[in-house]
């Protein structure tokens, strides 16, 4: 499995009400995305972040292997969602991809 992670922050020019109109429809896109893309298996966007956070929205999305992520992104669903976020609208896109193991992190800690 592979997890697909990335943060964005939101240009400080625009209003609150704005930004809160993209947080939602990235939410909405991004969410309806499993079951339309093969290789992605789920997706969980957060966009209502605590006041010590610098980033407005926060994407977790899990595929099944690397070339899932080839498919994700060039796949024409997953690109209308993305020109909602143009660079007039994000600032910032920090994103992560890495592989998941199958081990329980749970366990590392078990026993000591």
């Amino acid at each position: 499995m592979i997890k697909h992670v990335i943060l964005w922050q939101l240009s400080d020019a625009l209003s609150e009400e704005d930004k809160r109109g993209v947080q939602m429809a990235v939410k909405k896109g991004l969410e309806r995305l499993p079951g339309l893309i093969p290789g992605l298996v789920d997706v969980k966007v957060s966009i209502d972040p605590l006041e010590t956070s610098n980033a407005d929205i926060y994407l977790d999305a899990t595929l099944t292997d690397r070339s899932a992520i080839d498919v994700y992104q060039k796949h024409p669903e997953h690109l209308k969602v993305s020109e909602i976020l143009s660079p007039d609208v994000s600032k910032t896109r920090i994103c992560m991809d890495y592989e998941v193991s199958d081990w329980n992190a749970e366990n590392i800690f078990r026993d000591k």
